[in-house]
């Protein structure tokens, strides 16, 4: 349904909607999309998507250094953050007073107390993810949010949609921005397509990067769309702009739309419990291979979860490949394995592999 109704033409041929009187259906499914990522967020505002997570994070962490009344520069992020996002975070910072940090994770969770220790007056942002890279439900949001509010610091959480469903709703940890990935719902893996969502509290209204499509009422009293506030270098004075991002994702944004409208509010709680019932069993599974344990620490997974083997992680990654199966060393002795809808099919074929070569 999402590949058919997305795939109509006037979606595909729609450009950036700057003409709400031609443009009224796209926008209102553009305004929907922000509504639901307000009611799984709980924060009032949502923009129209991002290029990914990594450049929302970017944008959060200038956004922290725009509405901060004291002085401050440093941008504290978790030690496992993904590479490539921590690369776009610092590139994002060129050019700014803003240095960006990591703080101890213990488990694949953050380290709370090195946090506190490492936070302080000069914190502009603190970040945390839910789930984390490792793949684990974050159990200390909550003190997470306190450390950073006790420096009057930004508290921004990374996530997706789809963990939201079933997860405490970032607002109710104190979170001030919520970042992360919609691919989750409704995209693909291919061309590296993606869109990231963007969520805050209503105090950061205009300092909003991108576009927010707002509902208003046309001369003759209808239910009307347009795109309220845009605060990108083109649309509005240089020196006034809150980011120079230029995207057009709106057509992502539809069709994550139409996934979390299709699934309702059941079947996307649905499907986040299934996302952490199949990382559990396969857990269980792996665990009673000799030889292996999983998963290491006594979390809750989302989707993937760390791997401890007694030999070489390494080379049984490279001997799994060969059967079929892509994995990640995370070190010597430690994989990470990920399944989803489209790999639960291979989990026992999967087993079998990782005992034979494990």
């Amino acid at each position: 349904m999402v590949e058919d109704l997305s795939g109509r033409s006037e979606f595909l041929s729609s450009y950036t909607q700057y003409q709400p009187e031609v443009a009224q259906g796209f926008l209102q499914a553009l305004f929907e999309y922000q509504s639901m990522l307000v009611e799984l967020m709980g924060l009032p505002v949502a923009n129209c998507s991002m290029h990914d997570a990594a450049t929302a994070l970017g944008e959060a962490a200038r956004l922290a250094s725009r509405v901060r009344e004291a002085d401050g520069h440093r941008v504290l992020v978790p030690e496992t953050m993904h590479e490539g996002r921590r690369r776009v975070l610092e590139n994002y910072t060129v050019g700014s007073e803003l240095t960006v940090e990591t703080y101890p994770t213990e488990g694949g969770t953050a380290d709370v107390a090195a946090l506190r220790d490492r936070a302080d007056e000069s914190t502009v942002l603190v970040h945390a993810e839910s789930p984390t890279v490792r793949g684990a439900i974050e159990e200390s949001l909550s003190a997470v949010g306190d450390v950073a509010a006790a420096h009057d610091s930004l508290f921004c959480l990374g996530t997706d949609p789809v963990a939201m469903a079933l997860l405490e709703s970032p607002a109710s940890v104190g979170a001030d921005v919520v970042v992360g990935d919609a691919g989750t719902l409704g995209l693909g893996a291919a061309n590296g397509m993606g869109h990231g969502i963007f969520a805050t509290r209503e105090a950061f209204l205009r300092q909003v990067p991108g576009r927010l499509v707002g509902a208003g009422e046309d001369a003759s009293g209808r239910r009307a769309y347009t795109l309220t506030l845009q605060t990108r270098e083109q649309h509005i004075r240089r020196e006034r702009a809150t980011s120079n991002i230029c995207t057009n994702q709106a057509w992502l944004a539809l069709r994550s739309a139409i996934h979390i409208a299709v699934l309702g509010p059941d079947g996307l709680l649905e499907m986040a419990r299934t996302s952490v019932k199949r990382a559990r069993s396969l857990a269980k599974r792996i665990d009673g291979i000799d030889g292996v344990r999983a998963p290491i620490h006594d979390r809750h997974y989302v989707r993937e979860f760390p791997v401890r083997t007694d030999q070489p992680a390494p080379a049984i990654r490279e001997d799994l490949l060969e059967r079929g199966f892509a994995v990640h060393a995370l070190d010597e002795h430690t994989l990470q394995v990920c399944v989803t809808d489209t790999t639960e099919a291979e989990t026992g074929r999967f087993v079998t592999a990782l005992r034979e070569v494990a």
